[in-house]
């Protein structure tokens, strides 16, 4: 099978259909975006330029079965279509975070920082006997630019 996304004149995703190899293929058998595009046109009513393949397979720019990544990521309903890098994006989390087209994903204006030793064991059972105490773990607060730290135990 092969994806879809179906995209609005301002690029957001609309939809995202299934399409049986066999109708876009060439005469050779070779599958071949645009007739893919047409087909969907002539029967979906929707202009062929705004259908755009996807991979089922790839999310963060990283092809899941170990193949290569196409169009940075599995093309969702409300992501956007970027024609200039080639990806779909999905929502922008926050304002101020930034597009890494090397892992088609938003990245924040500050790396989130790690969490110590001792709260990754506090966040862990050490063996079947003993609960987690703690639940440490890092949210973006966009007022301040920073990384809140929290125990969701708390």
């Amino acid at each position: 099978m092969a994806h879809f996304a179906k995209i609005s004149e301002t690029n957001e995703v609309l939809t995202v259909l299934a399409l049986d190899n066999k109708d876009m293929q060439n005469s050779d058998g070779v599958e071949v975006e645009n007739i893919g595009q047409q087909y969907l046109e002539q029967h979906n009513n929707w202009p062929a330029n705004l259908w755009i393949q996807t991979s089922y397979n790839t999310i963060n720019n990283t092809h899941n079965n170990g193949g290569t990544a196409f169009r940075g990521n599995y093309a969702g309903i409300g992501y956007a279509w970027d024609s200039i890098n080639n990806i779909f994006w999905p929502p922008k989390p926050y304002s101020s975070w930034v597009k890494n087209t090397t892992t088609a994903v938003w990245d924040p204006p500050v790396a989130m920082p790690s969490l110590t030793a001792e709260q990754k064991s506090q966040n862990t059972r050490p063996d079947i006997n003993t609960e987690a105490t703690h639940a440490w773990g890092y949210s973006w607060n966009e007022d301040n630019q920073t990384w809140d730290l929290a125990d969701s135990f708390a």
